[in-house]
């Protein structure tokens, strides 16, 4: 009982701190979607620059895995299959606490990235090499993309998860603007939404995914000799 105390304090103690960043994150975002919306959806002096950069540089060489990103992030792959796949992954490795995390926090992420999409009613750029729906800021598939690199760096947290998840996240952001769905504040917007609402969905259930963490592994554990 008292290793149980021991840990939910620690737990409380170590997601204060990023809950308190997350929640920055977030509010920054609602910030950066007012001025937006103050603007009339115009984009920003460095959305143009950027845009124009982007442009210049386009060539077959950077289409193809720009498309990749694209189908990888979004629409039924990207959307629900990978997802689903991640869901049931954690299910079968006795992660439920795990799984529960992934869930609700890509749900809260796409339905906010939603409400915003709506409520600011960006135009996106005019320059696009893919198909895409309404609504411009934030970025669907860079939240999408920082939410599940979050939760999955907490429920693995070894540097190369980190690392990895990165690049996908960074990679992703450079696709949608390199195709021309967004401009660059989408993707900054997607990214701090996608990280921001995993920190803090994971903060109510951090005591229970660190017992989780801790708990042997029932496909290691050690067989009965015979």
């Amino acid at each position: 009982m008292e290793q149980h105390t021991d840990v939910a304090q620690a737990a409380r103690i170590s997601r204060r701190w990023p809950v308190v960043s997350a929640s920055v994150a977030v509010g920054l975002v609602v910030v950066l979607g007012v001025l937006i919306a103050f603007r009339r959806t115009e984009p920003f002096s460095f959305d143009l620059e950027w845009m124009d950069e982007i442009i210049e540089h386009r060539s077959p060489l950077w289409l193809a895995p720009a498309l990749f990103f694209n189908y990888a992030g979004g629409g039924i792959i990207g959307s629900v299959v990978i997802p689903v796949l991640i869901f049931l992954t954690l299910l079968a490795f006795r992660r439920p606490w795990g799984a529960m995390f992934f869930a609700a926090a890509s749900i809260l992420s796409v339905v906010i990235v939603q409400i915003l999409k709506y409520t600011v009613g960006r135009a996106r750029p005019t320059d696009i090499l893919v198909h895409t729906d309404t609504g411009s800021f934030p970025s669907g598939h860079t939240a999408n993309a920082a939410t599940m690199v979050v939760v999955l760096g907490i429920l693995f947290p070894r540097v190369w998860v980190w690392i990895a998840g990165a690049a996908w996240a960074i990679l992703m952001a450079v696709s949608r603007t390199y195709l021309g769905a967004h401009w660059l504040s989408d993707t900054v917007g997607g990214l701090l939404i996608g990280a921001g609402v995993a920190v803090i969905v994971w903060a109510p259930l951090a005591y229970r995914i660190a017992r989780e963490q801790q708990a042997p592994h029932p496909f290691f554990l050690a067989k009965p000799a015979p």
